[in-house]
């Protein structure tokens, strides 16, 4: 599957995968502001915004694979993969299938854990829903916690980027990924042999994978070659990248310039 990219700068190639439901287009700050520090490279996971979906079954390994070809038409050995929520899970994914293109690890508002039944269970009434009626109970339901007490009281302007982009979202591909996402297995394996430098940013009012969720994995990651650095980002929840831009961006600029 080839996916569609937006890129930036030069450099270091650092591969920022995005959340769900939204696309690349949350990562204009990151484009603009990490463009002195690093090549940035911003794809749209399958399905949504300028990608196609393809015909394959719902999978995390699948769209681990597309981004390990994006490195392949983009010319890059080795990256930092990073990623926002179900970005995240894509970025463990690639650390499961192809440890090799990694050069760092970048981790937030997400977590390592697979989903409870119940979770499951409520990713599938989601798809449904979505495929039966459009995005609406998106924007009812799964919006709200994606986005921090400080960011719905003052930020309107990130609040209506983030409800635009949730609203664009296709159907098939917020069905698919619900399920790709149920579907995903227990990664901290995957962190407790990484042999590459981490980085994992949390927001102090996430909801949805909150401060412990990042500890979980730092603990994981305690014993490896290189351990991994956690960042709490103040006034901000799930979708710290958007909420508190600058702040994401130092330290992101920061954990690339210690890679040497």
């Amino acid at each position: 599957m080839q996916l569609y990219s937006r890129s930036t700068g030069s450099g270091v190639p650092v591969v920022l995968l995005h959340a769900f439901p939204l696309s690349s287009a949350m990562w204009l700050a990151q484009r603009e502001g990490l463009a002195p520090f690093c090549r940035v490279i911003t794809p749209d996971l399958r399905g949504f915004g300028g990608s196609r979906l393809g015909d394959d079954e719902p999978s995390l390994d699948a769209m681990a694979d597309d981004v390990v070809n994006l490195l392949d038409q983009e010319g890059v050995e080795r990256a930092v993969i990073g990623g926002q929520s179900m970005g995240g899970y894509v970025t463990m994914a690639v650390c499961r299938r192809h440890p090799e293109r990694v050069l760092g690890v970048v981790l937030a508002g997400t977590k390592a854990g697979a989903d409870t039944e119940a979770a499951r269970a409520n990713r599938e009434r989601i798809a449904t829903a979505v495929l039966e009626s459009g995005t609406g109970i998106l924007v009812e339901e799964s919006m709200p916690p994606m986005l921090g007490a400080t960011t719905k009281q003052r930020r309107g302007m990130v609040l209506g980027r983030v409800r635009g982009l949730v609203q664009a979202a296709p159907p098939p591909a917020v069905a698919w990924a619900q399920r790709a996402m149920a579907a995903r297995p227990d990664s901290f394996d995957v962190l407790r042999g990484l042999r590459v430098p981490a980085l994992i940013i949390v927001g102090d009012e996430d909801e949805l994978t909150p401060a412990p969720e990042a500890q979980a994995m730092a603990e994981a990651m305690a014993g490896t070659v290189a351990g991994a650095r956690t960042a709490v980002v103040e006034q901000a929840g799930h979708l710290v990248a958007m909420e508190q831009p600058e702040a994401f961006n130092r330290l992101v600029a920061e954990f690339v310039k210690s890679l040497g």
